[in-house]
Formats: C-alpha cells, sequence, structure tokens
C-alpha cells in the first residue's frame, strides 16, 4: 500500500506522541519533530507508511538510548489483555472459530500508533463491540482456507493483542502454525519477549521477522522468515501495519484487523471502524 498525503500528518502525530511518552524533554520532542518534517519532505510515496515509521522510531531510540521505549506500555498491555481475556471466557459457547476470529479482532484496538492514550475502557468497550458486530469478510472462505492448509504462518502485531491472538492460533491446529513477531522494538508492536509474557510459546512455535518495522517489510525482514513465508501455504496478518506493507502481495493472506484509520478503511473497501476479515486478491463482499 503506497503512503498517502492522509498518512503524513499521521506519521507526524505519531512521532509527537512518541517522543512525548518516553521522555519529558522538550528539545528532544523538537528535534524528533524537526526529523520527521524534513524527512517527509522528500518521502517517496510509492512506499508504504511503516518504512517512514521504522525510520521515526529507530531514531526515537537513538535519541533517548532507549532500546524499547515502550517496553513498561506493553507490559501492562499484556497484563490487561489476559485479564479481559479471562473476563470474556475464551472457551465460551458458539463456533470456536468465529469467537476466537472475533476475540483477536477486538485485541486490535491496543494500538499505540493510533492511539497514544488508549485507556483500558477503551479496550473493554471494543471487545464487547467486536463480541456483537459482525465480521466484514467471508468467514467461509476463511474456514476453507484455514481447512486446506498445511502450514500457516501468523503475522501478530502488538502487544497485549497477542494475548488474544493465542486463543484463534488454538483454533487453527496450532501443530500447523508458526506466529512471528517483529524482530526489534518499534511501538507497542509485540517482540518475542512480549509473545512469552502471552504464552504464545505454549500453543505454537515463535519466531521473530527479523526487522523493526512497524509492518512486515519482507525486504527487511531475516532470510528465515521470508522462508517461512514463501513455504506457508495461508497466511493470517493481524493489524493494519501488516494489511499497509502486504495488501498487494500475490500470496494467500487472510487479513484481520479493525479499520482505525480512513485512508486504509478506503483501500480495503470497508465502512471506518468495521471488523474486517480481508483476503488479498478479493474484497469483503458480505458480512460474516
Amino acid at each position: 500500500m503506497r503512503t498517502q498525503l492522509d498518512c503524513i500528518p499521521c506519521l507526524i502525530r505519531q512521532a509527537l506522541d512518541a517522543a512525548r511518552l518516553t521522555s519529558r524533554d522538550p528539545a528532544l520532542h523538537e528535534g524528533i519533530l524537526r526529523d520527521m518534517l524534513r524527512w517527509t519532505s522528500g518521502m517517496d510515496l510509492s512506499q508504504p507508511p511503516p518504512l517512514m515509521g521504522q525510520r521515526i522510531h529507530r531514531r526515537l531510540r537513538a535519541l533517548t538510548g532507549l532500546e524499547d521505549p515502550y517496553r513498561h506500555a506493553k507490559e501492562e498491555q499484556n497484563r490487561l489483555g489476559a485479564l479481559l481475556l479471562a473476563e470474556a471466557g475464551a472457551g465460551a459457547a458458539g463456533d470456536p472459530l468465529e469467537r476466537a476470529l472475533r476475540l483477536a479482532v477486538a485485541g486490535n484496538v491496543i494500538d499505540l500508533g493510533v492511539s497514544g492514550s488508549l485507556t483500558e475502557s477503551d479496550v473493554r468497550a471494543a471487545l464487547g463491540q467486536a463480541l456483537a458486530q459482525p465480521l466484514t469478510g467471508d468467514l467461509r472462505e476463511f474456514r476453507r482456507q484455514a481447512d486446506r492448509a498445511r502450514t500457516i504462518l501468523y503475522l501478530a502485531d502488538n502487544a497485549g493483542e497477542i494475548v488474544f491472538d493465542r486463543v484463534l492460533v488454538a483454533a487453527l491446529a496450532p501443530a500447523r502454525v508458526v506466529v512471528a513477531v517483529r524482530g526489534g522494538p518499534v511501538l507497542n508492536d509485540a517482540t518475542l519477549a512480549d509473545a512469552r509474557a502471552a504464552r504464545m510459546h505454549e500453543v505454537a512455535e515463535v519466531v521473530d521477522n527479523g526487522s523493526d518495522a512497524p509492518g512486515t517489510l519482507l525486504s527487511d525482514c531475516s532470510a528465515a522468515f521470508r522462508r517461512l513465508y514463501a513455504q506457508a501455504d495461508l497466511v493470517v496478518a493481524k493489524g493494519q501495519g501488516n494489511f499497509e506493507t502486504l495488501s498487494r502481495e500475490r500470496k494467500n493472506i487472510c487479513f484481520l484487523f479493525k479499520a482505525k484509520c480512513p485512508v486504509i478503511a478506503e483501500h480495503a473497501g470497508v465502512p471506518l471502524g468495521a471488523h474486517v476479515l480481508w483476503r488479498a486478491r478479493s474484497r469483503p463482499g458480505r458480512e460474516a
């Protein structure tokens, strides 16, 4: 997905939010913002937005000296995710796969790239909404693809959210699933430490993709990850960052996310706020 003009104000806001989250120093805030304004003036708009996100957060880590500026926030999100999943009752009655999909998309609201002021009440409201709101997409086709796949590569998105992902991975026959997280800290995206905190390693093999981009930039990922990607019969990609970087790939990919951004909603052909199950090379033509 190309970077749109409307993405640029969002990237600038994200940079300032990130700077304020990690430091109280106004000089650092100004430095990050000036860097961002300079970079965007020469930005290649044919590239996806997470490429610029990667650059922003590398610069932020260099300026603050913090290896993972979001570590505390991610620990709290993992704790909250575990609490809310227990309250929701992952094993409640109904179609296990559909409920697991709904829980996974509910977790996608835990996104500091979209909202730097996410609260517990926001996540609770999203969880209730996701369990009641229809999925925009073809659940039958997803089930068919999942049943046929011998190997599934599951691309995780954020900390906290990955707790809910564990339910969906368990519903997909986890012996054939490999879960991939980011290869380095960026925003509140899940890393190996977050996967362990979510106990994902107890249900499936977990690897990192070798990249610190807030999406899946294949050219930036490790050779080992690219082999897994190439060999997978089905890729399940969580979140808007993975959609931004992979939506034009010629691969059997099912994207699962909440459409929190008007640009992404338009690109996917779904309403803003929709809970989306979007298959590459197809558009969700009806509600599931």
